[in-house]
């Protein structure tokens, strides 16, 4: 039986002179990666929930190359694919000594940029981005960050619909929604669907890609809060969800994020390379216990680059969520595995520290407050009585960023003090925060109280969504929670909560911006460039055009 590419490639971790191509094929094969006419790795696949994987590590490249790569099934080429418009895609390997570019976004749903779908959710910036890139010349080292919601499990397109009701048939088992997926091979489906689009995947197989996941890749509002999850827990279909959902994630997104030699660390990739058949009881497990002891595994991962580390922090899976107001930390956005290995790795020696927060660490700053107040009054800053109505304004009001986590926010405060001041090693020019999830995008410098100004410089970034924009009415409410009043409004609530003040201060510089977009940091020796790209004009296949641009 010949085989055929299910989806990708896709290029992933990269370094100095090692590559790593991730692959879904429809039948057990072996895979091979042939670069500039030799066959430089090959790797069976393997199995899970019957379907088929590989993951290839090209070792020996050229620093700083970009060498053009075919993919072999067999003895058979199926990529690059015949009549492509695109040029070929090609594996890129680091520099150490070279500058840096790291494109990021969140929030995407997959329309194929068809006239129905950029009417309701606006260009996919992927797809943009895609076609920008086609034309360019790239030099110096070249990353794509996708921080959160890189598939929405529980709000659908037409496509993932009509899927579910042919694989599902009339009855849906357990009272699971009927138009959410739920099972393994419901979410390979779905994952399929949102990478298969031509630009799209091209851009996959020659970027190489770190994702990390955020709350619609498992659900809305996952693991905001102790009562949520137990809410959750109680229904009978959301253990099979969950174990399915980070399952699947370490599949398709995280498995591609680790190097060869954090690979081999694993504790669940030996048993899945090396199973005899299909290895699905071995990750179901896996990922079951990841959901009830989520200090059992680490998501988190590091990233070096140039002179640039990549901190791509998991603040959804590894959430503390008590809520007792007497042992700090009960209550944390990291847990408490997360925050000590942030605080191993936010230091000195890099000229540049990125942390990708997939929520912002910096909202504008009367949504802070507001959140500040609402994790008090949910610990019983107010007494018994306003806690179950603190839980529901929570939940309705998506009340879970850094905000609600003030231990977090205080800790993280410390390690960029510490860090800035040269406690850790050799302060950097800059440590940046990028995140997404909120649908606007802004950028706010960070002031801390006890670094002296000239140091280190701290910005939030924040680019969202790639492809889901607001509606008008949720414009306004945006640009509301920027006023100077809804300010006011939220440091008196806080005063009166008594939430303890942070060493960290912000102001939003200049105004967010609501439409499509991608972000863009550019690192050059101690220097750094943000930009924000939009493709507003010019119909479905406008290329990208820079709408914002700050020195950071």
């Amino acid at each position: 039986m010949t085989a055929s590419l299910r989806l990708g490639p896709l290029l992933r971790h990269a370094g100095p002179t090692t590559a790593t191509v991730w692959v879904e094929t429809d039948t057990p094969c072996t895979v091979r990666i042939r670069v500039d006419g030799a066959v430089t790795a090959a790797s069976e696949t393997f199995t899970v929930h019957g379907h088929h994987y590989a993951v290839c590590e090209i070792t020996g490249l050229p620093e700083g190359a970009a060498l053009p790569y075919e993919v072999f099934l067999g003895e058979d080429r199926v990529w690059p694919e015949p009549d492509s418009p695109f040029p070929p895609s090609v594996l890129r390997t680091t520099a150490p000594e070279g500058p840096t570019r790291l494109l990021y976004g969140s929030c995407r749903r997959p329309t194929g940029d068809t006239p129905e779908g950029v009417v309701r959710y606006g260009p996919d910036m992927l797809r943009a981005t895609a076609r920008r890139l086609a034309r360019e010349e790239v030099d110096g080292n070249l990353v794509l960050l996708l921080i959160g919601d890189q598939v929405y499990a529980d709000e659908l397109e037409e496509p993932m619909r009509s899927f579910l009701a042919s694989v599902r048939g009339p009855a849906v088992p357990d009272g699971a929604p009927g138009d959410e997926v739920v099972h393994y091979g419901e979410y390979a489906e779905l994952y399929r669907q949102a990478w298969t689009d031509p630009p799209v995947r091209w851009l996959l197989s020659t970027v190489p890609t770190l994702m990390i996941f955020d709350d619609h890749d498992i659900r809305d509002d996952w693991n905001t809060s102790e009562a949520w999850r137990g809410a959750m827990d109680g229904r009978p279909w959301w253990r099979r969800r969950i174990t399915s959902g980070l399952g699947a994630y370490w599949v398709y997104q995280h498995l591609g994020n680790l190097s060869a030699e954090a690979r081999s660390k694993d504790p669940l990739w030996a048993r899945v390379r090396d199973a005899s058949g299909d290895a699905a009881d071995a990750v179901d497990g896996f990922a079951l216990l990841a959901h009830d002891e989520p200090s059992s595994y680490r998501w988190s991962h590091r990233y070096d680059v140039g002179s640039v580390r990549v901190l791509m922090a998991d603040t959804r899976c590894s959430r503390a969520l008590g809520e007792d107001a007497v042992h700090e930390g009960s209550r944390s956005i990291l847990g408490a595995e997360g925050h000590e290995w942030l605080d191993e790795n936010l230091a000195g020696g890099p000229d540049h520290v990125v942390v990708a927060s997939t929520v912002p660490v910096v909202l504008p700053s009367a949504v802070h407050h507001l959140e500040a107040w609402n994790e008090a009054v949910c610990a019983g800053a107010w007494g018994e009585w306003p806690r179950p109505l603190g839980e529901r304004l929570r939940q309705a009001m998506d009340l879970e960023h850094w905000g609600a986590f003030q231990y977090s926010m205080r800790r993280l405060g410390d390690a960029v003090g510490a860090a800035a001041r040269g406690e850790r090693g050799p302060a950097p020019a800059t440590v940046l925060f990028l995140s997404g999830d909120v649908h606007f995008s802004y950028a706010a410098p960070v002031r801390h109280r006890h670094v002296a100004e000239g140091g280190t410089r701290v910005t939030q970034l924040v680019s969202s969504p790639l492809c889901n924009q607001l509606s008008a009415g949720t414009r306004r409410v945006v640009r509301l929670t920027a006023s100077r009043a809804v300010h006011v409004v939220g440091r008196v609530l806080t005063r009166l909560a008594r939430v303890p003040g942070i060493d960290l201060s912000w102001k939003l510089d200049g105004k967010t911006y609501a439409g499509n977009t991608i972000g863009e940091v550019v690192f050059e020796g101690r220097d750094a460039e943000a930009l924000w790209y939009h493709a507003s004009e010019g119909g479905i296949d406008a290329l990208p055009g820079v709408h914002r641009r700050m020195r950071v």
